[in-house]
């Protein structure tokens, strides 16, 4: 896989997460969330779609750079991100996390495990 590609993935998966915070916390967060959430939650849910859009943002334009230390910076961000909440994930479904967290363990660990391979292709310039 190439770095582009994988550059495309993860900021098409950062804006549906994103989106899905801040748009509908309730659907996104469904086995997690209660049933009459308070609005203090639903706010508190939707801070966190703002970081992820921007992390699109930096992924998506990254997308065509050539070899820098600023790419090579957004690739160590990925790599930090992806792998903090695979752990996190992991870490859940020791605590009895909602089921869809076997998805995310899925998806989050791809991502980790992509970026660290193009993390180690990749020559710090």
């Amino acid at each position: 896989m190439k770095l582009k590609a994988l550059l495309i993935m993860a900021s098409v998966y950062l804006v549906i997460a994103g989106l899905g915070f801040i748009l509908v916390p309730e659907v996104f967060g469904v086995g997690a969330v209660p049933a009459d959430p308070s609005p203090a939650l639903i706010a508190y849910l939707r801070v966190f779609g703002s970081p992820l859009l921007g992390i699109a943002v930096l992924d998506w334009i990254a997308r065509n750079e050539p070899p820098s230390r600023a790419r090579s910076a957004i690739v160590m961000g990925n790599i930090v991100g992806f792998s903090t909440i695979a752990l996190l994930d992991i870490w859940g479904l020791f605590h009895h996390a909602r089921p869809a967290t076997y998805v995310f363990v899925v998806i989050h660990s791809f991502f980790a495990i992509a970026f660290i391979a193009m993390g180690r292709k990749q020559a710090m310039p």
